[in-house]
Formats: structure tokens, C-alpha cells, sequence
């Protein structure tokens, strides 16, 4: 029966591109390994599916599987812990549902689908289904961007595949883009939203609530964890951005040398000063290469209201690709949410079984050393008195930093007043410095708060 909307396209482009190339696909994917892949069956039966985590996500591609029927993929096995609980009378009886792990890494699936997320224990049963020759898809970015390039090389030696184009902003194609539609440029800067929780959090304030109450309403549809350290911390974003370096950059990079920072810290006041600067405040993922020197940061930052990280909104992402020859491309969609990420696990599903390999991609391990020079906002809340912008001035013209404006609004209590002050393009570490100056002060009320300013 043919298929319709997105799962019949996907399996057009997949059919167009696997059989073009069939005779080269087909062979092992190293010549290291005398294991052949399930994958390159010279019967082309469809391909047998283990899910790994019945949630959001899991039980989205569940359902695309179940009711589209995509072309060369049958859903077979169904692991969880607790399975019991996870059970829907919508998955066909011929369906193995389990939660012992090593049964179903040991049955005859051939593709691992991993949606269980976080290191431990996920990333044994990945390594587990790549060691026994099979394939893995997954969503799963912590994973990814730390053990990545291990888990490539040992699905490389094994024969099998590992895809993972759920991993970074969930629906939006970006990854595949990278690998195929950009090859043909060197990609220098990386700029993106990558979290849908906090985007959505942070146009929510936009609009005038306060961050405690957006939390609870983005706990209460879903968004959130219980614990949204992850998320709003900057966290999650991290690793995204790690994996896009990996691919776009070309440089593999520790995650941990990216200090993220959170939105915990932004206010309702500070996007009413934002717009008093024709800007907005965003969770902002950059990286970019200069030369020899690699920079890279998460965390809040004020957005020009004229670029396209400003028009982004509830839990949509989006990803600024700048290239040497290509200049900017922007990518941009539904970021979070069970079926928009599992469109991607299923397009990276139907590329393995329609005989799409992944494209190599080199890279180069790099250290994240440098800084952003870039224009900067601070937000500080005093017990007014006479001096207080002078010795913020001189503290500031002693690391050379020029000030752009200083903005205060009307209407606020002399003991407990707000002001900004920005200040031109310099390095984080100058600014760091005169900050620990000001910290001295005996008139703040509490911790400055400093921004990037994107322009």
C-alpha cells in the first residue's frame, strides 16, 4: 500500500539514495571486519526493530512504526523496566515486550533503537548491540557527545551502523544536513537554541511571568523534569553543541570544558531592559573556530530583536550553520516532544534500511580555549547612594572596557534599585576581573548578573 506525508517522502529520497549506490552499500562497512552486517542481507527483508525505553519518545516511534508501516522496518521487540506497566493494546501481539535487556540484545533484532537516554546503563547496551554486529539509532546526546567517536569506531570494526540524527534539536534535520547538504563548505561558527525547555521558559518571561511559575507550568505539560538541572542549567545544550562541533567544526571536544551557564538567574526585569536595547534574552549554544583557537559557551544571552534566534519560540530550535563559502543557513522547528524526535529516529531508521550509510566525517581533537569578544549586559540591584557609578566605571577602565549605556528605570525603591550597564566588545576573563572589583562593593544587594550580547 503506498505511503503518505512524511514517512512515504522519507522513503522516496531513502530509496532514491540507497539503490543508486546499492552495489557499494551492500559491502562491509571496514575492511578490518569479516562480520556482515544484518543490514546488508542480499534478501532486503525488513529490518528487525528493539526499542529501548518505552517513553515520550520511545512510544512515539511505536506508533509511526505501528501505523505508518514504513517500507523495510517491522517493530519487534519492546524493552522497559517495569514493562508490565508500559503495555498498549495498540502494538501488535507479535511483539516481544521485555525488560530483560540481554535477552533482547541477544535476539535476532537488527537494529538497537536507544531512547533510554543518560550514560549508564544505555551506554552498555549500546556498546553490547554494536559489539554483536548490530546497528543503533538513537537520541541519546549525553552518550553521543561523550563517547561518540569510541561508539563509531566500534560499530566501524563490528560492521554494524550507529546513527544518531534525534541527538541535536530533535525534528530539524540538522545533522543530516551537515553530513551531506553542507559538505561542500568549512563550517566556522555555530550558533543555536537547543533546548526546548528552556526556550520555552524564557519566551514565556518574555511575555511577563516570572521563572518559578513558568517552570511549574513547563513541569505540568511535560517540558520539564522533576529536576530540571539538566535542562535549565545548560546541561543538555552542552552536549548538543559538543556533537554539533564534532560534525560541523570538525573538533572533537571534551564537554566538560564548555562552562555553561543557567537561566536560573534571569528575571522579569531583565528582559524589560532587553527590549529597552531592541533585544530579547535567549539559552544560546556557540562555538566557533579562529585559526588555531577554539571557543565555545551556553548559557542566557541578550539577542538582537532582529536576528532569527529572537523569532524562536516555545519549544522550537534552531541552528545558525555559518560557512567560509555558504554563509549563513538557519534551521529551524520543533525541538522537543515524543513525535517530532521520533520522525527523526525513524528517517535515521529508514536510511538503514533503504542502504544509506553514514558519512565519515573527520575530526580532530581540540581543547575550548578561547574567548568570545563580544559586547556584554550587566544587571546590578543596589542599596542606592552617591558614587556608586563611579567606582563600577573605574573599575571597569582598569581592564580597558568601555561602557556602551547605562540604563535605569523609573519607579523602582531607592534600597532596592536595578540598573543596567553595557558595555563594549571584550574578553569574559577582563570582564571577570573587574566584576570581582565590584563584588566588593558594600551597596549590592546581590550577585551582578552579566550577559553576552549577540549582535
Amino acid at each position: 500500500m503506498p505511503q503518505s506525508g512524511i514517512i512515504g517522502a522519507l522513503q522516496s529520497f531513502y530509496r532514491f539514495q540507497g539503490e543508486s549506490a546499492l552495489s557499494k552499500v551492500n559491502q562491509p562497512v571496514s575492511p578490518q571486519s569479516s562480520t556482515q552486517s544484518p543490514l546488508q542481507s542480499a534478501d532486503r527483508r525488513p529490518l528487525r526493530i528493539g526499542i529501548f525505553g518505552f517513553g515520550t519518545v520511545g512510544s512515539s516511534v511505536a506508533r509511526i512504526l505501528v501505523e505508518s508501516k514504513p517500507m523495510g522496518l517491522e517493530l519487534t521487540h519492546i524493552f522497559n523496566r517495569g514493562v508490565a506497566r508500559k503495555r498498549v493494546d495498540w502494538v501488535p501481539s507479535s511483539v516481544v515486550w521485555s525488560e530483560d535487556a540481554d535477552a533482547v540484545l541477544a535476539s535476532d533484532v537488527d537494529v538497537v533503537v536507544e531512547l533510554a537516554g543518560g550514560l549508564d546503563p544505555a551506554g552498555g547496551w549500546v556498546r553490547k548491540a554494536l559489539d554483536a554486529g548490530k546497528s543503533v539509532v538513537t537520541a541519546n546526546k549525553k552518550l553521543i557527545a561523550y563517547h561518540g567517536v569510541d561508539l563509531e569506531r566500534l560499530a566501524a570494526v563490528k560492521g554494524g551502523h550507529l546513527k544518531y540524527g534525534a541527538a541535536v534539536a530533535g525534528g530539524i534535520p540538522v545533522i543530516p544536513a551537515i553530513e551531506q547538504g553542507l559538505a561542500g563548505d568549512r563550517i566556522e561558527r555555530i550558533e543555536g537554541i537547543l533546548n526546548g525547555t528552556c526556550n520555552f521558559i524564557l519566551s514565556k518571561m518574555e511575555e511577563g511571568a516570572e521563572y518559578a511559575a513558568v517552570l511549574a507550568q513547563a513541569q505540568a505539560r511535560g517540558y520539564a523534569e522533576a529536576d530540571p538541572t539538566e535542562d535549565v542549567g545548560g546541561f543538555d545544550a552542552r552536549s548538543k553543541l559538543a556533537i554539533l562541533m564534532r560534525l560541523a567544526l570538525r573538533l572533537a571536544v571534551n564537554p566538560e570544558e564548555i562552562v555553561p551557564r543557567p537561566i536560573t538567574t534571569i528575571s522579569a526585569v531583565d528582559f524589560s531592559y532587553a527590549r529597552d536595547l531592541g533585544c530579547t534574552i535567549r539559552q544560546v549554544a556557540r562555538a566557533e573556530k579562529t585559526g588555531d583557537e577554539v571557543a565555545a559557551t551556553v548559557g542566557p544571552m541578550l539577542v538582537d530583536l532582529r536576528s532569527p534566534l529572537a523569532w524562536s519560540r516555545g519549544t522550537e530550535n534552531m541552528v545558525i550553520l555559518t560557512g567560509r563559502y555558504g554563509g549563513d543557513v538557519v534551521f529551524s522547528g520543533h525541538g522537543a516532544g515524543g513525535h517530532p524526535t521520533a520522525v527523526a529516529v525513524v528517517s535515521d531508521l529508514l536510511a538503514l534500511a533503504h542502504g544509506s550509510r553514514r558519512v565519515k566525517v573527520p575530526s580532530a581533537p581540540a581543547a575550548v580555549g578561547a574567548e568570545f569578544e563580544v559586547p556584554h549586559y550587566m544587571r546590578f540591584l543596589v542599596d542606592d547612594r552617591p558614587g556608586i557609578v563611579a567606582e563600577i566605571t573605574s573599575s571597569l577602565a582598569r581592564e580597558h572596557i568601555n561602557i556602551r549605556a547605562i540604563v535605569q528605570k523609573p519607579g523602582y525603591p531607592q534600597h532596592a534599585l536595578p540598573f543596567v550597564v553595557t558595555v563594549e566588545p571584550c574578553k569574559a576573563s577582563a570582564l571577570e576581573r573587574a566584576l570581582t572589583s565590584i563584588r566588593g562593593m558594600n551597596c549590592l544587594l546581590e550577585e551582578p548578573l552579566d550577559l553576552q550580547m549577540l549582535e
